[in-house]
């Protein structure tokens, strides 16, 4: 029973402190004597009761020892918050412990918090209660630290939120009070005068820009006195109040920003529906000043995203509209890109992102400078443009005259009224009713041509803005019947007194003559001078429009396109002459015109060429009767003086496949349907077939195709060994290009070297090749690096050789890759070479200076002369092929040892092509050959394989 009576006490006193919930020790902080003030935020302890009441673990004391205390709430709040402080000094400390009843920072974007008293009361562990100080923007208690004491506090809230907890040196705060406050006063001070000034601007003109901004400076004003808490000592209002004052002022705050947005800009003017979304917008901005007296934390939430849609979009229609002419939209953007970084920077705030105390009066102030901003911009359309107008109105009658001499039409528009004014003349010629023309500058976009109706506005809008310059202007009038007349307007502003245009007078004058003229001479660039019918550019234009719209269709278009070409021509223009060439073409185009449908389309798409869009037959079996029909037709003779001529053509069709979309490649594949006709003899119809595409004869395919082979990397360079006759090592390479083409698979250079002559791309192919095999072969010499360096030859085609930025390509090339002198051989045959001799000798010559070898490729299979070969600076001669492969054994050895003997006698070296087998290389080097290539020491290979080539024959060198 002792026992039990002793233990009734401890247990007693452990039930409460289960009631009353957990307690945790904390850690005191060291208050100095020099610290004017200590963020203590970060290291409050935040506790919650079930009760009105708590059990704390103080912090150890001096002695060690860690306390328990139970502290009662006076409010009856069950939430807490427990610090620890320590004077470590030998001084008695007196400090303030200081709670902001509204930071701005980290006060949150949604359902922010908008302030209230925090603090109900303080309990010491130890001494008497901190006395709270007088003070309407923060819960204040003076504490009271004796030396070496330790004394936990355990403080009641309010709410379950406390922003900032600070501890002050009494003197420090006041200081600090000061100076917010002067610099408050300041700022409210410049507010106030700006709302001031445009108020009075707003008495002295007119314009609705100026309330707008007036009220927004005044918006302003009330913010920023509400977050500085001026209004709670003027009005002496409760923290709740103030939380609705608060919420209230951001969403007016909104609510004129938006307002001046819209008349600044002036949206009206043209757009009703901007005017509309104002509107609407302004409404929902309202009712949120009503559910600020609900819910100032939900009012204030959606005022500050609405403040964040208004700055972003407002940014971006200041932007739109700036690129469309609208000069005083281009005035604002400075403006409004600074209260986008505002908004911003506001958002960082709120946010918790930036939490310095100072951010909030900075971004207040900043936002006080914006407006003064806007206050600038307002002034300067207010006092821009004051001069009289006296000059304008001046030698009235003199201008009378000479207006009535032009024969022009007054047109006069009283902006102030908004009512337009023209002579009776103009609605006579669109044949309206006089007065129809008269009213709103908006009426006129009734009759105005859909396409003309932006500019019209823009033109109007940019004069009223820059209040001087002329207004030129052409526009089409829709007449009662339907077409539209052209007219050119020409007006100047006339400025009052106060500064705005008061009216916007000028002349209107009839150009549709001129103006038909520029359609005639556009409809003459895209038809056929000759015939008239679409050229080439316009029938490519309206198949890819057919295409297009085919795509928007439930039932796609199944159009047959045909590419009809004359045979033979080119032999009739010169039998009977131009001009009697042309009066046939024409006299076939008519006839062809006679057998169409309206819905098929006929152009001439080259001289003697002419493609059709068959629209009017969808049947296989009609469409190649219909075809039938017009190879007949070209077939009829065709009379001239007392001879008849007689012409067939070639006939490509492609039909469309009802599975497949339309495309503008169905006239490519109706051509090469038609050059599958000519190449087979003419005079007949071919119908496409996929095979056609895949024929590696496809010329035009072709040609495409390569201009773009080199961007896509579909060209690939193969090097060919060239050994040494007497040890059989790699001395070279000939690099040989391929084109790896996506559909035909790898091309050798006899498929495409012509056409990309032809075309006038082998100079840049030439160009890609000779660097590519420069850095290949710098590449190979630097990882040999053998006594006999590598050389590489590259072929070089009679457009490179002809043109004088062959020596600059060459040295760029050389300059890029560091190869040893002579190696980079550039290979030229013996019928390029005697093309031109003299400019050969010379271009060769400087070539060779560069510190580039020659080889002469193909000797024997040319027309050369011995005494222009001995004047060429060539190095290598290469033997062609087929000397090399020929089948009379008896007479091989004689030509080859005259070839060989005679570059010798030259002091070239020789290289023999087309060495198959070992025994025509044992030969060649009984014979006195240097080098060899050909398939007996390997094919073709890419860049790797030629490495691993010359390591493998290094390693087998060393071992």
């Amino acid at each position: 029973m002792r026992l039990v009576r002793w233990l009734a006490p401890f247990a007693l006193s452990l039930m409460m402190m289960v009631a009353a919930g957990p307690a945790r020790a904390v850690d005191a902080v060291s208050v100095r004597g020099d610290a004017p003030a200590i963020d203590l935020t970060g290291i409050l302890d935040f506790q919650h009761s079930e009760t009105d009441r708590i059990q704390v673990s103080t912090a150890p004391g001096t002695d060690g020892i860690v306390r328990r205390v139970e502290v009662r709430g006076r409010e009856g709040g069950q939430n807490w918050v427990v610090f620890a402080l320590a004077n470590n000094t030998d001084d008695q400390l007196d400090r303030l412990i200081v709670a902001p009843h509204y930071r701005m920072v980290n006060s949150g974007l949604l359902w922010p918090d908008l302030g209230l008293s925090r603090i109900a009361t303080i309990t010491p562990s130890t001494g008497d209660r901190p006395e709270r100080q007088d003070s309407a923007t923060a819960d204040i208690f003076r504490v009271t630290l004796d030396p070496g004491a330790v004394i936990t506090f355990v403080a009641e809230l309010r709410t379950d939120k406390l922003p900032q907890l600070y501890l002050w040196e009494p003197e420090a705060y006041k200081d600090k009070v000061n100076s917010f406050t002067l610099y408050q006063g300041i700022v409210i001070g410049i507010s106030g005068l700006l709302a001031l000034v445009l108020t009075i601007l707003f008495v002295v003109k007119g314009s609705i820009m100026f309330p707008a901004a007036a009220a927004l400076a005044w918006a302003v004003l009330v913010y920023i006195g509400v977050d500085f808490g001026f209004w709670g000592k003027v009005l002496d209002m409760s923290s709740g109040a103030e939380r609705v004052w608060r919420a209230s002022g951001e969403a007016i705050l909104a609510a004129t920003l938006l307002v001046f947005l819209f008349a600044y800009l002036n949206l009206n003017r043209w757009h009703v529906r901007y005017s509309h979304i104002t509107a609407a917008w302004l409404v929902f901005l309202g009712s949120l000043v009503g559910l600020a007296l609900y819910d100032p934390a939900v009012a204030s939430g959606i005022a500050r995203i609405s403040l964040v849609l208004i700055a972003v979009a407002g940014f971006g229609l200041i932007v739109y509209l700036s690129t469309h002419g609208f000069d005083r939209a281009v005035l604002l953007i400075p403006t409004w890109f600074l209260l986008v970084v505002w908004v911003v920077a506001s958002g960082m705030a709120v946010g918790g992102a930036v939490t310095n105390d100072i951010v909030g009066p900075a971004l207040l102030g900043g936002l006080v400078l914006i407006v003064m901003l806007i206050g600038f911009t307002v002034m300067q359309h207010a006092f821009a443009g004051g001069g009289a107008s006296n000059g304008i109105v001046s030698d009235v009658e003199r201008r009378a005259l000479a207006l009535t001499g032009s024969g022009d039409l007054i047109w006069d528009w009283d902006v102030s009224a908004d009512k337009v004014f023209t002579s009776a003349e103009t609605e006579a010629l669109l044949g309206l009713k006089r007065g129809t023309l008269e009213g709103p500058a908006s009426d006129w976009l009734e009759i105005l041509h859909p396409l003309d109706q932006d500019r019209f506005r823009a033109a109007l809008d940019s004069v009223l803005d820059q209040r001087r310059g002329r207004l030129v202007q052409d526009f089409r009038l829709r007449t009662p019947d339907g077409h539209f007349m052209w007219f050119a307007l020409k007006a100047r502003p006339v400025v009052g007194s106060d500064g705005e245009v008061t009216r916007v007078v000028g002349t209107l004058t009839d150009v549709t003559e001129s103006k038909n003229a520029e359609e005639r001479m556009l409809h003459d660039s895209v038809h056929d001078n000759l015939t008239g019918l679409p050229n080439r550019k316009l029938f490519i234009d309206r198949m890819t429009a057919l295409a297009n719209f085919s795509k928007t269709l439930p039932t796609p278009l199944r159009p047959t396109i045909m590419v009809i070409d004359l045979d033979r021509f080119k032999q009739v223009n010169d039998s009977v002459g131009i001009a009697v060439g042309d009066s046939i073409l024409l006299t076939l185009a008519r006839r062809l015109t006679r057998i169409l449908k309206p819905q098929d389309t006929l152009a001439r798409i080259a001289g003697d060429q002419f493609g059709l869009i068959l629209m009017s037959e969808q049947d296989s079996a009609k469409i190649t009767a219909f075809a039938e029909t017009i190879r007949k037709t070209i077939r009829a003779p065709i009379a001239f003086n007392d001879r008849e001529i007689f012409l067939t053509a070639s006939i490509g069709l492609a039909l469309s496949d009802p599975a497949t979309p339309v495309t503008d490649e169905l006239i490519k594949d109706a051509e090469l349907a038609m050059y599958h006709s000519k190449r087979i003899g003419g005079d007949r119809i071919d119908v496409y077939k996929p095979a056609m595409r895949a024929r590696k004869t496809d010329r035009l395919t072709l040609e495409s195709e390569l201009r773009r082979a080199i961007e896509r990397q579909e060209i690939t360079i193969l090097y060919q060994p060239i050994v040494r006759l007497e040890d059989r090592s790699i001395a070279g390479f000939e690099a040989l290009a391929r084109w790896d083409h996506p559909k035909l698979g790898r091309m050798s250079p006899v498929e495409f070297i012509a056409i990309a002559e032809e075309i006038g791309l082998i100079i840049d192919l030439g160009m890609f090749v000779l660097d590519q095999t420069a850095r290949q072969l710098a590449i190979w010499q630097r990882a040999m690096r053998a006594r006999d360096p590598i050389f590489a030859s590259v072929n070089v085609s009679s457009r490179q050789l002809l043109r004088h930025d062959l020596l600059h390509d060459i040295r760029t090339v050389l300059s890029r890759s560091s190869v040893a002198r002579g190696t980079l051989k550039l290979e030229l045959t013996e019928s390029l070479v005697m093309e031109n001799p003299e400019h050969a000798a010379q271009m060769l010559q400087r070539i060779r200076e560069l510190g580039t070898g020659l080889s002469l490729d193909d000797f024997g299979t040319g027309h050369s002369s011995l005494s222009y070969l001995q004047r060429f600076p060539f190095d290598t001669l290469k033997i062609d092929q087929s000397f090399v492969r020929t089948t009379s054994r008896g007479t091989r050895p004689v030509i080859l040892k005259s070839i060989i003997a005679m570059a010798h006698d030259l002091g070239m070296d020789v290289v023999a092509e087309g060495v198959e087998t070992d025994s025509d290389a044992v030969e060649l080097y009984q014979l006195g050959c240097e080098y060899a290539q050909g398939f007996a020491f390997g094919e073709p290979m890419d860049a790797d394989a030629a490495m691993r080539l010359l390591t493998e024959e290094r390693l087998e060198a060393a071992s």
